[in-house]
Formats: structure tokens, C-alpha cells, sequence
């Protein structure tokens, strides 16, 4: 990381054939797009690239450094895609008033978010409130792990335990 950040195009090189599999892995697994992660990977590497003076060893591999690059990045762009269709969304409903009924739209949530604190009461306590920091409370894992005064890696297996007992509940599909 040394040699990157003053420049060394080859030491870039090697990096990036050590990491860009997995960065495109992680991609892959949180956007389900195939065409974006390729985008998203290219610019973590891009990012790495440029951020490589702000690398410390101290603080962790640069595997985990250039892995947590590409979980943000890759959360980012579904928080930005979804942000984008709440907006258009709200456009087409202020543009296109059609009738519908309220009273259903109203059970229908209703009934959802019932089912929705039903599943959460079905977690573990740990699992709730891991859960509820992170989604409810807005808190990064590692937030919720100083909250907790947790390990971060066991409130990560917390977080994932709890969501796919969440997903099973809901009847989601994968």
C-alpha cells in the first residue's frame, strides 16, 4: 500500500488481482445486478487507487480495508437506486391522481406491519436489538457493536442471523 500510495502503477497491479475477485463477489451479493457491480467494482478500485495514502495497517488488512470500500459502495448504490424510485414514485403519484381504496391500502399495512412486529418478536433478544439499533435506529454495525459493547464480527452474525429469520417469517423469497 506503501508503493501504491507514491504512485507505483505495478504495486496497483498486483492489488488489484489479489482483490478485484472479491471485490466483485461482494458487489454481486448486494446489488443482485451483474452490469453494476462491474460498475461499482471498477470504482472501488478507482477508490483504493486514490485513497491508498489513507490506508493504515493499524486499523486492519488491506483486504478489510478495500472489502469495507466495496460494502459501502455497493450499499450506497441500492440506497441511491432506491432513493431514486421513491422519488419518481412520489412524482408519478402527485402527476397521476388514480382512484384506489383507501380502506384496503390502510388493512394492507396494517396487516404488514403487524406481521413485520411479529416477525421481529420471533427473534432472539440479541437479535432484536441488534436489529432495531441497526434498522430502526439508524446505527452502522460497528455503532451498534460499541452500543452493545459487542464484538463487531458477533453483531454482524447477529444482524445476518436475525435477517434471514426476518426474510423466513415474511415469506420472502431470496
Amino acid at each position: 500500500m506503501e508503493r501504491i500510495s507514491r504512485g507505483d502503477e505495478d504495486a496497483f497491479a498486483a492489488l488489484y488481482d489479489a482483490v478485484a475477485g472479491p471485490v466483485f463477489g461482494i458487489a454481486v451479493k448486494v446489488l443482485r445486478d451483474r452490469a453494476q457491480s462491474e460498475e461499482v467494482a471498477q470504482e472501488v478500485m478507482i477508490e483504493v487507487w486514490r485513497q491508498a495514502p489513507r490506508y493504515r495497517s493499524d486499523k486492519g488488512s488491506v483486504m478489510t480495508w478495500v472489502m469495507t470500500i466495496a460494502h459501502r459502495r455497493a450499499v450506497d448504490r441500492v440506497r441511491s437506486a432506491q432513493a431514486a424510485t421513491a422519488r419518481e414514485q412520489d412524482t408519478a403519484a402527485r402527476e397521476h391522481k388514480r382512484p384506489y381504496d383507501e380502506v384496503s391500502e390502510q388493512v394492507e399495512v396494517r396487516l404488514e406491519s403487524e406481521q413485520v412486529r411479529r416477525c421481529v418478536r420471533g427473534l432472539t433478544e440479541l437479535q432484536r436489538q441488534a436489529v432495531t439499533l441497526a434498522y430502526y435506529g439508524g446505527l452502522t454495525y460497528r455503532e451498534v457493536a460499541e452500543t452493545l459493547d459487542t464484538p463487531l464480527p458477533t453483531i454482524k452474525t447477529r444482524l445476518r442471523d436475525g435477517l434471514i429469520r426476518l426474510r423466513d417469517c415474511m415469506g420472502v423469497t431470496a
